[in-house]
């Protein structure tokens, strides 16, 4: 084994800024170098333009894309205020992720020679160098910290070295070639038989605070509550001998192991065997990042999330028990358990250029739950309460919250810096390959799923900040508003149930359910309906509000941080139109009607009608800015806001006209002012008429 050499993340505190400062610059400096000692096992020029594999750039693109990461977040923070080189700036700035398998992108790129980005490097090297030697450096270091670019720039750098090493393992064995730097582990020997370990029911805390003095990602920050059943888990990860079987099985021509989206890939690739996996006659042969060697055995099988999955599938048939991949909390329950992040590991580049036998590093009572191979979990990347995205790289993770991202969790041998921790989250498409294997785990609850959808819709997000997020210019939140003056109309009244007609995204039903026992929420917008009723089942909305153009913010609302997380179990939502209500929605104490019936196509049939859903003595409150559109209500069906025998006939005439059989005007209708946000820079500042009626 090779002794430790490269740098770990350093602690950003201390009462020493100088020492820091150089612990800073060494940590760079090693970082770039060992980047650089990477592309030198390319054998030639045409092995930086030659693609690896379809679905990435060819390798110019990442030897260029950390240089220009630098210089880019740097002019974002302030830390530079010029350019080196704009066309390369641009040119390597973008199309790190890998494409979609089902979605190519055959884009035309000049890209430059590797003489001309290895001088660009060289410059920016010299810039970093330069900037961490003079920039006034005050510690702590934290997220606000303009130091905290440039070791965002420093781990950015570590994270592709990883990749970069992946897409050389893929690349033809004629454009790489052995180097002292990059030598593999060569012990192997027999297979141990896996066998399962009991991982005791745990409770704790995942996520990491803003005080935590090292680097962390967006996605690391935040908390989380997590809460695991015992289960089982496998001992040692999955080796190639015990993946053998199921390849031996036709693991991989069985369609009915495979999930919808992995049958997918499994057809579009044709793959028959797991791709570091090379056929000689009739052994096996194992594709190293620099050279092909015999199969290692007792080495972990390296996969894509698919082929972990089918295996699970496969392993749950033949022995009858609930197999499957662990889930992110179970993950971190068996890593707590085992002690792991305390223990030796095959990580940090500390031992070999490869995998090694799984039964090298102890765990405890597992081996390899760091280190050796990324392993693949259940679970889709989501964000933890309170997470923000960072604003100088507000693209980290959140184009993952897509639900097809899962995490990966452990590290590999080359996983340095950051993703070498515990509280790293770093997620890949499930057909994507990194160095990442599997164990499995065996349990009778399934894993948990977190939510991690971001709402795009431009409209319901809009209506979701209405409803749930900030105030503008003084005016408080409208929803909220109306259902205080609704409550306040109440007085000593029964409140055992209320309506909220036209709830859109559901603010007003659940301050309404403050006071009421039972809370019903209709509104024709199925998307509107959506999103209340997510808030009430997860206790958190979170959607992306446009800034200008195609920059977007992103929000997230609790219920607890309003205040209501007590009141969704009285809340209920339905979809409905209020001009044809089911029967069933009556016996209202209260119906709260907010900027309803100047959006309906026939406001006088619900008016006319709707005493026949309140109990007697009952308060009608509603609300509008009476802005009628031909695009909603057809001119003939206005109640309002016209000429009538050459008088000013207005909506509040209309509204007496035709509740004033059933209903009595408890007092004067006053306004109330909303602002809806629509970008960064433009609002709607609107005032709706709001008039309280008592059911005689």
């Amino acid at each position: 084994m090779q002794a430790s050499h490269f740098p770990r993340s350093p602690v950003l505190a201390g009462n020493d800024a100088e020492q820091k400062r150089a612990e800073i610059l060494e940590y760079f400096h090693a970082t770039f170098d060992r980047y650089e000692q990477l592309f030198e096992v390319l054998t030639c020029a045409d092995a930086y333009f030659r693609k690896p594999i379809a679905l990435r750039h060819p390798l110019i693109f990442y030897f260029g894309h950390t240089s220009t990461f630098f210089i880019n977040k740097l002019l974002l923070a302030g830390l530079i205020d010029k350019r080196i080189n704009p066309p390369l700036e641009s040119m390597f700035a973008v199309g790190v992720d890998e494409m979609s398998w089902d979605d190519l992108n055959e884009a035309r790129y000049d890209w430059p020679s590797v003489g001309k980005v290895k001088a660009y490097r060289q410059t920016v090297r010299a810039t970093v160098d330069q900037l961490i030697r003079t920039q006034p450096l005050q510690l702590p270091i934290g997220w606000e910290h303009p130091w905290w670019v440039v070791l965002m720039g420093i781990e950015h750098e570590r994270i592709h070295l990883e990749t970069s090493s992946v897409l050389i393992r893929q690349h033809q064995l004629q454009y790489v070639a052995p180097h002292p730097a990059w030598e593999p582990c060569r012990q192997t020997s027999s297979a141990p038989q896996n066998e399962l370990v009991t991982i005791p029911a745990a409770e704790f805390l995942v996520g990491r605070d803003r005080s935590d003095p090292v680097y962390g990602w967006d996605n690391e920050f935040g908390c989380h509550e997590a809460s695991t059943a015992a289960f089982q888990a496998s001992k040692y990860l999955v080796s190639n001998q015990e993946f053998l079987a199921f390849v031996e099985a036709g693991g991989y021509a069985d369609d009915s192991l495979w999930l919808e989206e992995g049958l997918g890939w499994k057809k579009y690739a044709q793959v028959q065997h797991p791709t570091f996996w090379v056929k000689d006659g009739a052994l096996w042969r194992l594709r190293l990042m620099l050279e092909e060697v015999p199969m290692p055995w007792d080495w972990p099988v390296e996969t894509n999330y698919h082929e972990a999955k089918a295996f699970c599938q496969w392993q749950a048939r033949v022995s009858g028990q609930p197999v499957r991949l662990p889930s992110e909390d179970e993950w971190q329950a068996l890593c707590r358990f085992a002690g792991a992040a305390e223990l030796p590991a095959n990580n940090q580049l500390d031992h070999y250029a490869s995998s090694c036998p799984v039964t090298e590093f102890a765990h405890g009572p597992l081996f390899d739950v760091i280190g050796n191979v990324w392993q693949w979990t259940e679970t889709p990347i989501y964000p933890f309460d309170g997470f923000e995205v960072h604003p100088v790289y507000d693209d980290f993770t959140t184009p993952t919250f897509d639900e097809r991202h899962n995490l990966i969790k452990g590290g590999s041998w080359i996983a340095c810096g950051n993703e070498a921790l515990p509280t790293s989250r770093y997620a890949f498409r499930r057909h994507f390959f990194q160095h990442a294997g599997f164990r499995y785990v065996v349990s009778d609850v399934p894993a948990t799923v977190q939510a991690s959808h971001y709402e795009t819709d431009r409209l319901v997000s809009e209506y979701a900040e209405f409803h749930f997020g900030d105030d503008y210019f003084g005016v408080p939140n409208f929803p909220r508003a109306l259902a205080q003056l609704a409550i306040a109309a109440m007085g000593d009244k029964p409140a055992a149930k209320a309506l909220d007609l036209g709830c859109a995204t559901g603010r007003a039903s659940f301050e309404l359910a403050r006071h009421f026992a039972q809370v019903t929420g209709i509104d024709f917008s199925a998307r509107f309906i959506s999103l209340g009723v997510r808030l009430a089942e997860q206790g958190r909305l979170r959607y992306t509000l446009v800034e200008e153009g195609e920059l977007v913010a992103y929000k997230e609302r609790t219920l607890a941080e309003l205040g209501l997380e007590k009141t969704a179990q009285n809340v209920e939502f339905f979809q409905g139109d209020a001009c044809n209500l089911k029967p069933v929605f009556s016996g209202y104490d209260l119906i709260l009607a907010a900027n309803l019936i100047d959006r309906l196509y026939s406001p006088k049939k619900l008016l006319e009608s709707i005493h026949e859903r309140l109990n007697p003595g009952g308060i009608l409150l509603i609300a509008s800015p009476y802005t009628w559109l031909p695009e909603h209500t057809k001119r003939e069906a206005w109640i309002g806001g016209f000429k009538k025998d050459g008088e000013n006939f207005t909506t509040l005439d209309g509204l007496k006209a035709i509740l004033g059989k059933h209903f009595r005007l408890l007092h004067e209708p006053s306004p109330v002012p909303f602002v809806i946000r629509e970008t960064r820079r433009k609002f709607q500042h609107t005032l709706s008429e709001v008039s309280i009626w008592e059911r005689r």
